[in-house]
């Protein structure tokens, strides 16, 4: 059996998809308030940069940068998503491995996680994520998604709040 190799270059930036277990939940945008206070404690105790960052029902996407000498992006998706189940409580389906490991079946167990290498690369995958709204016919434009960093981009002038929904089509993901 092969094991995972991550990359864990320090201070690096990382496009990031995390999932529920059930792929058909909506659970993530119905319980964004959990979800954001996950998040928000977390980053308060281990710091990073949020590049961008997209809920969509049953999954989300992140760019992060790591502060200089930290590689640890593992141990804070674990915060955010023990502390996320612990507000919303319930459980998932779970295999014996997850009970086992006292799991509760919400989350699928590993995410995925890209080392961004070039500045064709960011932009590439921060494209992806103000897109994926679009690319999962849950709206028309990027922009009328209330679950993105687009808003907090669009305010800072970062993008024209115009192209915002049309320059994001699925030819371009």
């Amino acid at each position: 059996m092969t094991s995972y190799r991550r990359i864990r270059a320090q201070g690096a930036t990382y496009f990031f998809t995390v999932a529920l277990a059930d792929r058909r939940s909506s659970l993530l945008v119905d319980q964004i308030s959990a979800l954001r206070a996950a998040y928000h404690k977390t980053r308060s105790e281990r710091p990073f940069c949020c590049d961008a960052f997209v809920v969509l029902p049953d999954h989300l996407h992140a760019i992060w940068t790591l502060p200089t000498g930290d590689a640890d992006y593992s141990t804070r998706w674990r915060l955010i998503k023990t502390r996320f189940v612990r507000q919303v409580g319930g459980l998932g389906v779970r295999s014996t491995s997850k009970r086992s490991k006292q799991e509760r079946g919400i989350w699928q167990r590993r995410f995925w996680e890209h080392c961004i290498r070039n500045d064709t690369d960011f932009a590439t995958h921060m494209s992806y994520c103000w897109g994926n709204p679009v690319k999962h016919g849950l709206v028309k434009r990027a922009a009328d998604w209330p679950y993105s960093s687009i808003h907090r981009d669009i305010r800072a002038g970062k993008i024209d709040a115009e192209l915002a929904g049309y320059c994001l089509d699925s030819r371009q993901l």
